[in-house]
């Protein structure tokens, strides 16, 4: 099998399907294997583009499959699903990576490496802590509401509930619940300080990478923006432009444009929703602090605000951040305010 130049690989728990195709795309071999023979089928092969969908563990094969010599491209699915000639199964996707990975314009996803996941899995894991954490204190506001006991909004103002609940000589409370809402309590505290455990992890990564703290120059990026948006991007190269890292991240109007006439909608909201998320929230954060200190906005912003909702505002402010996060990542640069100020 000298003549083998491109392979495709449809992963699957233990059982993968694997297309070979010659320099002319005609197949060669069609095999299934288990996880364990993997590695090994592909040792034998000589050097060879090897096209696997992005998904679930494509990252850690890609970086096996690389170590053996072979050139892996991340094919996104929704660019691999226009070349499933026939019904879904193992062999007909393994035969459209393979077929998309011999077209000249097909975009692939950059091969992730074992530090950028796993400072990904520490965002990923505070995110599941953070979603228990407010249902826990969802579920304590609402069964000290039942008893006519409510406080302010906020989570910050959780611990005045949990004051009241702690306090024997409070006698709103019946024992019974007062037990219930104690292992919530509990069950509360030991999240809240896994929470911090991993932010201190992410702290030390950040203060120990260069790109981190220079992103976290930018108005509304702090230290887990920019811990998400160096493990998630990585090489800022794979970019033509700012604009196409904001619309890789769903930042930009979707289109629907024919005839020669531009249709534009709402953002697409495609990519990572995690770090689109983050990015708006940090935009909404410098919008509060700029009207509540009165400082100077930029031209852009005022015009911007002027005419348009706040929360349109916001995903064209987010689509600036990532539009300098870009820049800075590229250039290898600082984020200078002043530079900013009446842009």
């Amino acid at each position: 099998m000298t003549n083998i130049t491109t392979v495709g690989l449809d992963l699957a728990k233990s059982v993968f399907q694997v297309h070979v195709a010659d320099r002319d795309g005609r197949p060669v071999l069609r095999r299934k294997l288990r996880r364990s023979q993997v590695l090994g089928f592909f040792a034998k092969l000589p050097p060879c583009v090897i096209g696997i969908e992005a998904c679930a563990s494509a990252h850690y094969w890609a970086r096996e499959l690389q170590e053996l010599g072979h050139s892996v491209r991340l094919i996104p699915p929704q660019y691999v699903k226009p070349f499933v000639k026939t019904n879904k199964n193992d062999a007909s996707d393994a035969e459209a990576i393979c077929e998309a990975l011999s077209r000249p314009t097909m975009r692939y996803a950059a091969v992730k490496s074992a530090e950028q996941q796993s400072v990904l899995t520490l965002h990923r894991a505070r995110e599941l802590l953070v979603r228990q954490r407010t249902m826990l204190i969802n579920a304590i506001r609402g069964h000290c509401a039942e008893f006519g006991i409510v406080v302010a909004q906020g989570a910050s103002k959780v611990t005045a509930l949990i004051g009241i609940i702690e306090d024997h000589q409070d006698d709103r409370l019946p024992a019974l619940v007062r037990q219930a809402l104690g292992s919530l309590i509990r069950q509360y505290e030991m999240v809240q300080e896994q929470i911090l455990g991993l932010e201190r992890q992410l702290t030390s990564w950040h203060r120990a990478t260069e790109a981190s703290r220079r992103l976290a120059t930018i108005p509304g990026v702090g230290v887990i923006t920019a811990t998400a948006l160096v493990a998630t991007i990585g090489d800022a190269s794979q970019f033509r432009s700012g604009r196409q890292l904001a619309a890789w991240l769903g930042l930009v109007p979707k289109q629907h444009s024919s005839a020669g006439k531009d249709r534009l909608g709402r953002i697409s909201k495609r990519g990572d929703g995690y770090l689109r998320k983050l990015l708006v929230h940090g935009a909404r954060t410098v919008l509060l602090w700029s009207r509540r200190k009165k400082e100077e906005r930029s031209r852009w912003q005022e015009a911007l605000l002027a005419r348009r909702p706040t929360n349109v505002v916001l995903v064209a402010m987010a689509n600036k951040t990532a539009r300098i996060v870009w820049a800075l990542l590229s250039r290898r640069e600082v984020f200078c305010a002043k530079a900013h100020v009446t842009t």
